[in-house]
């Protein structure tokens, strides 16, 4: 028993006993630690290269999200060049992009080969990925208030006009833009164009309609007659048809015409109308700016002036007779014809007598009549006689007395009437700034835009909120009434009124007169892209169009604060070509953030900068 107990004790001991375990459990452990710490190793490469993969395919959806309404761009043929062009990894996996209405899907699949898992029999690892890019901030309202000054002919190093460069943008912009607009509610995204110089043209409106009569222009200025400082303000009862033109600035020929004369017309149509011609730079803020208008003039009295001359005249008698007939009596007078005459110097210097009469008739003359008073006595020159019988030849010369009395009746005292011209066609569609502060806001529905006749008038008019992109979504006659066509339209010329410009980029989203936009939807976010190329020279009041005007700037950074407390949200970028001019103080303070404002040196960069807003605001952003 006792043995049998002890045995028991023994088998329980050893039963317990671990010293020669670990030995043994160490050595079967060691082929899976080492397979594990190998697999390991696999898989982490295989997620680096899916990471390479992750990245290359966001690359790829961006590209393709931000053309998608390019149609020059195959969005195949760019997924796959911009994927190859970021791809790290082993392989060369094809990929093709999926568009779904705002989003684009782009996946990849590769394989990464394995070290120590083949030894497991598994020489490779799959590896997939998904890269999903989305746009489409649904509901906003965007301004594009565009530069067309006459700097923005003005080319960079590379050839390349920043006019050109700014409507290449624009379209891009434009279908960035569209794309956005592709999923969302009708109207919920649609854009406003504001071409601007010094002032922005308001002619005709992309719904057809012409502002000629509209309540909202104020046309005070265009009919009223000349009131600048350098010129009189009324010609003088002396200057009528015929007479010099009375302002330094010149005359035109005729209302409405562009060509300068010097003096008055005194035939035609336009007989007497005296036409200003264009203001001076010594016009603050009115450089160029045509009077829109004429004095007329209407003579009230006549001037009769009356030229008496008493002239004496040499006249020379030619005389002959016959010698033969002198022995006769009586002998018979010699046979004298008239020849040559010579008037001398009148006999005083002569002044004429003026009368003056009430009422105007017409001009008359001058017409001359003339009195002759024979002279009794004359001078002989010797006799010539010859021949057989002899014929004698010689001159007798009369001192003759002719008075001329030359009468002219002409207008004289003239009086004036300013004469407007029709609106149409002298009006090419330009308005300057309103009344300050109205200049600065848009919230004075009442205050007018002053008509302007200039030939500095841009050339594309404003385009007020739509969402007509291009000739695929315009039924208009012709075609002409999108948002792409109206890009087209601009054409570089005149001076830089940036406020103007922002003025109208807020006005155009609000309800009410001008634009008439409708209420602004819920959610709704309301954009301004200001681009200029250049400082501000101008306005209504201030500036010479050429240099710097800080006055100007004053009102632009008025108008900016404006804007940001209606809540737009302000991009600002300042075209400066080789960083000629410096920085745009004005236009950088105008942003919203420093992030949204664009300081460029080159043409190209505006397209650039372009893009990179269309990004912003449509929110396309890689959402896996």
């Amino acid at each position: 028993m006792r043995r049998l107990l002890g045995l028991w004790s023994d088998l329980r001991v050893f039963a317990r006993a671990k010293t020669g375990n670990v030995a043994m459990m160490f050595g079967l452990s060691l082929l899976p630690l080492a397979l594990a710490a190998g697999a390991g190793l696999d898989y982490a490469q295989a997620m680096m290269v899916r990471a390479s993969m992750m990245d290359a395919l966001d690359a790829a959806a961006l590209a393709v999200g931000s053309s998608v309404n390019d149609k020059s761009v195959d969005p195949n043929t760019l997924a796959q060049q911009v994927f190859d062009a970021n791809y790290k990894g082993p392989g060369h996996p094809k990929v093709t992009p999926s568009l779904n209405g705002q989003s684009v899907k782009v996946t990849g699949n590769d394989s990464v080969a394995t070290t120590i898992l083949a030894l497991a029999g598994k020489p490779s690892i799959d590896i997939s990925a998904t890269s999903i890019v989305v746009w489409g901030q649904t509901k906003m309202w965007v301004s594009l208030v565009l530069d067309n000054t006459g700097s923005m002919t003005q080319t960079d190093s590379t050839g390349l006009s920043k006019i050109a460069a700014l409507k290449d943008a624009s379209h891009q912009l434009l279908a960035k833009l569209q794309a956005a607009a592709a999923s969302a509610a009708p109207g919920d995204v649609q854009v406003a164009i504001v071409p601007f110089a010094k002032d922005v043209n308001v002619k005709t409106q992309n719904d057809g309609t012409s502002n000629l009569s509209a309540s909202w222009i104020d046309w005070t200025d265009w009919e009223g007659p000349v009131k600048a400082t350098t010129h009189t303000v009324v010609p003088g009862s002396t200057v009528g048809w015929g007479s010099n033109c009375p302002w330094s600035s010149g005359c035109l020929a005729s209302p409405g015409s562009t060509s300068s004369v010097s003096k008055i017309p005194s035939t035609g149509t336009y007989k007497g109308y005296i036409c200003p011609n264009a203001m001076n730079s010594s016009d603050p803020g009115m450089t160029g700016h045509y009077y829109n208008g004429c004095y007329t003039s209407t003579a009230t009295q006549t001037a009769t002036t009356t030229l008496v001359k008493v002239i004496p005249v040499s006249v020379v008698w030619n005389c002959s007779e016959l010698q033969s007939d002198l022995s006769k009596t009586p002998p018979p007078a010699p046979t004298c014809t008239q020849g040559t005459s010579t008037d001398g110097n009148p006999t005083n210097n002569p002044q004429p007598s003026v009368v003056y009469t009430n009422g105007y008739t017409g001009d008359s003359g001058p017409t001359t009549t003339s009195t002759i008073v024979k002279g009794t006595t004359y001078t002989e020159s010797s006799k010539n006689c010859t021949g057989n019988p002899k014929n004698c030849k010689w001159t007798r010369t009369y001192t003759d007395t002719r008075t001329d009395t030359t009468v002219t009746a002409t207008a004289y005292n003239f009086s004036h009437t300013w004469v407007a011209l029709s609106h149409s066609p002298q009006w090419k569609g330009c308005v300057m700034d309103r009344d300050q502060d109205a200049d600065t806001n848009a919230t004075s529905p009442t205050a007018k835009y002053p008509a302007e006749n200039n030939d500095s008038c841009v050339v594309a008019t404003v385009m007020t909120l739509n969402n007509i992109w291009d000739s695929t979504t315009d039924t208009s006659p012709g075609k002409n009434q999108n948002l792409s066509y109206k890009i087209d339209s601009m054409v570089a010329n005149g001076g830089t009124n940036q406020t103007i410009g922002l003025q109208h980029g807020m006005q155009i989203q609000m309800q009410g007169d001008p634009y008439n936009a409708p209420a602004l939807p819920a959610n709704t976010t309301r954009y301004i892209i200001l681009l200029s190329d250049g400082l501000n020279t101008l306005d209504r009041w201030y500036g010479d169009g050429s240099n710097q005007s800080t006055l100007v700037d004053g009102r632009m950074a008025k108008a900016c604060q404006a804007a940001k407390d209606q809540g737009f949200i302000i991009y600002t970028l300042f075209v400066d070509i080789a960083g000629a001019q410096g920085n745009s103080t004005v236009l950088k303070n105008c942003a919203t953030d420093t992030s949204k404002y664009y300081d460029l040196t080159t043409s190209s960069a505006i397209v650039t900068a372009f893009n990179d807003i269309a990004q912003k605001i449509t929110n396309l952003r890689v959402s896996r």
